[in-house]
Formats: C-alpha cells, structure tokens, sequence
C-alpha cells in the first residue's frame, strides 16, 4: 500500500448522503488514500455533515467561491491531489470495502493504466433496486468515442501515465469529456466485479429524455472535443445507439 490514491468528490447539495458516502471511503482496506471533497456552494447542512469527519487527516475539504458545477468542483480537487492513483467517487455514490484494493491489484497485475468496475444500482435511501451493470472488456479510444461505457464512480487511472488533466467547464456529461482525454493516453479495462453502488436519484441525467440527453452530448463534443457540427451531430447519435445497446447487453436486472 506505498502509492497514494486521490479520491476526487464533488459536493452540492447532498448532505443527506455525504456521511454515508464518506464511511465507505474510511471502510476501504486500502487505507493508503486522501479524500478531497470540493464542495460547489452547497446551501444545505453538508459543511456541517462533512465536519464530522475532518478529524481524519486523509480527509480534505475545500469550497468554491462560486458555484460553478461539479466540472469546476472536480478541477480545484484534482489541483489539490498528491496521489499517483486517481479515482473518483460522487457525494452520493458508495464503494465496496475492497473497491481501492482490488482495482488497483488488477491495474498493477496487469499493468494497466485506465480502469473501471461493474457497479449496481440503489435508490435514495440505499434500497438494491437488483440493477447490475458492467461494460466491455477493454475500451479503446474508437469505442469510448461510441459511448461513456465507464461508470464515473468505479474509474481509476494512473497519474504517471496519463498526467495532471482538467475538465472543460460544462455542467452536463463533464465525466465523459474527462474519460475522452485519458483514452487518448491510455486504454480502459474493466475489473469484472461489483464494487460500487450508483444512487438512482429524481432529477439525475439518467432520468431527463432523449432530448435533453442529445443537447447535453452534442454540447460536449462541440465544446469539449471542439468537433465540426456536422461530426458532433454524428458522434451524438451514434451515441444514443450504443446507449440503446449498452441497456440490453450490459445491464441485467
């Protein structure tokens, strides 16, 4: 356990589930990691939630002067990062105990650089609602282009490789325009395990139509990826099928 991880969480508003969220930082068996939480100007009780638990040291919290969306949040967190693994993990996503110490054993069995977990899903009050979703084996630049096969909570990428990133300052699919620049360094594994739990919450982008969904994605390849319309129109689409496709072969219920 003699390499660092820097676990990257943005905060707005999830006072109701940071504490949970945090005790399955602290509940890692890889103990070896520091915390960042960046907070986007949260106006409910998170300060105070998250108060109780900076008597860890590995725990770091920082605020914005501004709210600026989590892409904004994420970049002043990974500014502050010291470790060579970086992972991420949302306010109100959980891990699995061995979550850090599995993923990082199989990056370093294999010798992998950019990897990411099967994951099932729970609802907002930490009920299994029996989704589990996984990916392909190995994502290459092409097939991370068709569609964000990695779950944002379950990614894990090695500094030394891929180097200090930030991420353009959108508010929707900005995890997606941060996986679109580590592929460029690095192809991404899956480790075919369960270990994380995504919160299905009401007003999540999974839950907004098809129309809000293709602005988002346009928007990003547009503004992120600084495609022509006409490309960005493309990549949209064929996005859209390899969502329709990733529903019926990844995502067993």
């Amino acid at each position: 356990m003699s390499e660092l991880v820097s676990i990257i969480m943005p905060s707005y508003n999830t006072a109701k589930f940071i504490g949970e969220t945090i005790k399955s930082v602290i509940n890692q068996t890889y103990t070896n990691w520091e915390l960042i939480i960046s907070d986007d100007c949260s106006d409910d009780n998170t300060d105070s939630r998250v108060e109780e638990f900076l008597t860890d040291s590995r725990i770091k919290y920082i605020k914005n002067k501004q709210n600026g969306g989590a892409a904004l949040a994420r970049n002043n967190a990974l500014k502050e990062a010291k470790g060579r693994w970086i992972a991420f993990l949302d306010s109100d996503d959980l891990w699995m105990p061995e979550k850090l110490e599995k993923q990082i054993a199989f990056m370093e069995e294999k010798g992998y650089a950019f990897t990411y977990t099967c994951y099932e899903e729970i609802d907002e009050n930490s009920n299994p609602l029996c989704v589990f979703v996984s990916g392909p084996k190995k994502v290459t630049k092409h097939k991370m282009y068709n569609y964000c096969w990695p779950g944002c909570l379950t990614v894990m990428y090695d500094r030394n490789i891929v180097g200090d990133l930030q991420i353009d300052l959108i508010r929707k699919n900005n995890d997606y325009a941060m996986w679109l620049k580590v592929c460029k360094k690095a192809d991404c594994y899956l480790l075919c395990e369960n270990l994380a739990k995504y919160r299905r919450r009401s007003g999540s982008i999974s839950n907004h139509s098809y129309t809000a969904l293709i602005k988002w994605h346009y928007r990003m390849y547009r503004i992120c990826d600084r495609r022509l319309k006409f490309t960005s129109l493309v990549f949209t689409l064929r996005n859209l099928f390899w969502g329709a496709y990733k529903k019926i072969r990844y995502v067993k219920k």
